[in-house]
């Protein structure tokens, strides 16, 4: 089963930390280049709405593009939304949260192997697609939530989604745990760099988000965030 649950509990938190927002607040540049929390809240609201047609769809058989108009698309009711005020950005999440929670609630266990033509995967990759988007992004919202939030589970779920941007011959190491990572899967006696860290740290690094408490002799430069159809603005401190 996806992470239904950890996504629900990603949204309370979400309108919690967003309800006491004032209008200037909401103008607020954010912790990402170029976008300030209302252009953070307008992405996470309209990936909500985004995310429930593509799943209510593929609970029909039907596979189709999470914005028919692509990246063009996207940018416009980003930017659209961003101008409303506080006010509109609660209601807004509040109506497109609660709507993509009852989507996938209609859901069977089977259902979440149909697939979806976003990143080519299935249902379930939605949803965790979705935990990723929200957890990282309250951390960019810079109002009080970061990293040190994030559940073990998280944390190696999105070391593993992102193990791509590790360079060849650099593993980690977690100092809160046992679990090691490489990009191939193979953890040699011998590694050219080793970043041991918490694994709330390791997810943070890898994520482009501060972080201060790894051991390296230099932290390597990394890759590209993996392949998506439509990218953040910066793909260095990309979500999803």
């Amino acid at each position: 089963m996806p992470p239904l649950k950890a996504v629900a509990d990603a949204h309370r938190r979400l309108l919690e930390v967003t309800a006491p927002l004032t209008d200037e607040q909401v103008r607020t540049p954010s912790l990402l280049p170029g976008w300030s929390r209302a252009h953070v809240l307008a992405h996470l609201t309209d990936n909500a709405r985004a995310f429930a047609r593509v799943s209510a769809l593929a609970l029909r058989g039907e596979l189709v593009d999470a914005y028919e108009g692509g990246r063009a698309e996207r940018d416009a009711i980003i930017e659209g939304l961003a101008a409303g005020n506080a006010h509109s950005h609660r209601d807004g999440l509040t109506r497109h949260l609660t709507a993509l929670e009852a989507v996938w609630s209609q859901a069977s266990p089977a259902d979440w192997e149909l697939p979806v033509r976003y990143r080519n995967g299935d249902l379930a990759e939605v949803v965790r697609m979705r935990w990723r988007e929200v957890w990282i992004h309250l951390v960019d919202l810079d109002l009080g939530v970061s990293p040190e939030e994030w559940t073990d589970d998280f944390c190696h779920h999105t070391i593993e989604f992102l193990l791509p941007r590790l360079p060849d011959g650099v593993a980690l190491r977690q100092t809160d745990g046992p679990a090691r990572w490489s990009p191939d899967g193979e953890i040699s006696a011998v590694r050219d760099v080793e970043i041991a860290g918490p694994a709330r740290d390791l997810a943070a690094w890898l994520t482009g988000r501060p972080t201060h408490r790894l051991t390296a002799s230099e932290l390597p430069e990394l890759e590209p965030w993996p392949a998506h159809p439509e990218p953040a603005p910066d793909r260095s401190r990309a979500a999803g």
